[in-house]
């Protein structure tokens, strides 16, 4: 039995009983990971205060057994549904209480289970889990680590291959192979490899523009290892001479706007501070209308994650929690400068995971 998913499921017990909560229902697929190591899908996890059981189908008999050693194991057939085989196990625990995740649970499956045990208290628990998860381990700095020495391998190779007619599109296919090619999963999302005006697109998804169609260059990417940890990393770059002096001031008011927000990174310093550092000086510079997302967001299973850099998030940072910090400025029609950079909080401050350069020195690439 790995200890490190004991410690999770110990975790979640002790949030339980400061709660009340008799039992818990876990639906969510990378909360099902987290606490059991499984990487497959369609399975639920049911937590009581001395015993977990899975529920899952025939398909992952084999994996959950080498994944999951000495986790109860329900294994239901497939003429039965899996809100049949839920109800079956609460009724036999004889459970007067079941906590389900609110923010996960469809209303259709809700209204299934709610009929099926009438005479039982349902009570949502909300990112209960996800909360637990925002304080990475060892194991998962480590995970995290490797996904972005991944990415940085891949991104290498992509400057390697620019060259002037080469599309977004055929960049983002030749990154995504360059990190499996290193050894990764795949990447952590759908790379955004943006050509000039397109880089004042947060979200772009890559199209037809040829490199040569525009000095400005966006790359936001990230790596997946086969656990299951992301990376995600921005440069903006010049691919040749660009005569506009607006560019230089435009990236560095985001670069430094970024080191002051990372300078502050440490436990018990609040998420709504360190976004407000980055954006209070965004905004002395003039750009304050062209920055409107938070500046940043936890890593881990997901690419979004708690905690939340943001104008209205209260949480506090914490040793072990990995975030991104990524302001950006965003000019319609000219386009944008976006860095970002994976940050792990540690007991004393913070250490910066990711190493691509970025400085003004390093921002013209050849092609």
């Amino acid at each position: 039995m790995d200890d490190r998913f004991h410690v999770r499921r110990t975790n979640l017990r002790r949030m339980m009983s400061q709660t009340g909560l008799e039992s818990l229902l876990i639906t969510a697929e990378k909360n099902v990971s987290y606490l059991t190591g499984f990487t497959g899908d369609s399975t639920w996890l049911l937590v009581t205060p001395d015993s977990e059981l899975i529920l899952s189908d025939f398909r992952y008999i084999i994996q959950l057994e080498e994944e999951c050693p000495g986790v109860e194991l329900h294994i239901r057939s497939s003429k039965t549904r899996m809100t049949d085989a839920l109800v079956e196990k609460v009724q036999e625990r004889n459970l007067k209480m079941l906590g389900f995740e609110g923010h996960v649970l469809t209303i259709e499956v809700y209204q299934v289970i709610a009929q099926a045990l009438s005479g039982i208290e349902l009570v949502p628990v909300n990112w209960e889990v996800e909360k637990l998860r925002a304080v990475k381990d060892e194991a998962e700095v480590a995970d995290i680590r490797e996904a972005v020495d991944l990415a940085e391998q891949g991104f290498a190779y992509l400057l390697e291959i620019l060259s002037p007619d080469a599309t977004e599109q055929y960049l983002a296919y030749e990154l995504e192979h360059a990190v499996r090619k290193f050894g990764g999963e795949e990447l952590s999302f759908h790379p955004i490899i943006a050509v000039g005006d397109r880089s004042a697109l947060p979200h772009y998804r890559p199209g037809k523009l040829r490199i040569a169609d525009s000095p400005i260059l966006l790359v936001d990417w990230g790596a997946q290892t086969h656990s299951g940890y992301k990376s995600d990393l921005t440069r903006t770059m010049l691919t040749a001479e660009f005569n506009d002096p607006q560019f230089e001031i435009v990236y560095k008011t985001v670069l430094e706007s970024q080191r002051l927000a990372i300078e502050k990174i440490a436990p018990g310093v609040s998420c709504q501070e360190i976004d407000s550092i980055a954006r209070e000086h965004i905004k002395e510079a003039g750009f304050g209308d062209y920055f409107d997302h938070g500046l940043g967001h936890g890593i881990g299973l997901d690419i979004h994650e708690l905690p939340r850099f943001s104008q209205g998030s209260d949480s506090l940072l914490e040793a072990g929690m990995v975030v991104t910090v990524e302001p950006g400025i965003y000019l319609p029609g000219w386009g944008g400068v976006r860095i970002e950079d994976d940050v792990l909080v540690t007991e004393g401050g913070c250490d910066v995971l990711s190493s691509v350069p970025k400085d003004w020195d390093n921002v013209h690439v050849n092609v």
